[in-house]
């Protein structure tokens, strides 16, 4: 721990290892240690918000998903499921779930007849956007505390973490607003 800085449980458990096991006691633990702890309590809220309107977090993703795609609001169930690293039969259950709440339907692919859409009701892009409104103000509200140049850098350095350990995951897409982007990893 630096000197001057607050301390937390992730300093005692580093603490700890340091006696006990020297060689695991360092950054990488702190890291994983901490964005595990922060991921963690933005989930609870999350879920929190999500139970309060009767959703999953599964259902939460997909409809969100769904949502940000714009209209029609449809996708394909493969794309759905790769893109929410849900497996075949998660999806699958998540989408029935969400058919018989009549929030999605499916429709044939006129293109290729194996295939099939799933969309967006009315109803599903009015529960969509609840859903992701109530998820946002949950993490506004965790993440609000920060002071916002913090929450910025914070995010930045996030960004360049995730570059560094999975360069696949990059885009390469400047913020509005910003010319000068220095290289992240490889493309």
């Amino acid at each position: 721990m630096s000197e001057g800085r607050l301390s937390d449980v992730v300093d005692e458990i580093v603490g700890g290892w340091r006696t006990e096991l020297p060689q695991v006691a360092g950054v990488p633990l702190e890291l994983a240690k901490r964005a595990g702890r922060l991921a963690g309590l933005i989930d609870a809220a999350v879920v929190t918000e999500l139970d309060r309107l009767g959703r999953t977090k599964a259902e939460y993703e997909v409809l969100s998903r769904l949502r940000l795609v714009g209209r029609p609001y449809r996708r394909k169930p493969h794309e759905l499921a790769s893109s929410l690293l849900l497996s075949s039969g998660g999806t699958t259950n998540v989408l029935h779930r969400l058919t018989a709440a009549g929030l999605v339907v499916r429709e044939a692919d006129p293109d290729d007849r194996r295939s099939v859409w799933v969309r967006l009701t009315p109803e599903g892009v009015r529960a969509a956007e609840e859903t992701v409104l109530a998820a946002n103000a949950a993490q506004s509200e965790l993440l609000g505390r920060l002071p916002e140049a913090t929450a910025r850098a914070l995010a930045d350095l996030l960004r360049d973490v995730l570059a560094a350990i999975d360069p696949g995951g990059i885009r390469d897409r400047a913020r509005p607003g910003q010319t000068d982007r220095r290289s992240v990893g490889p493309r």
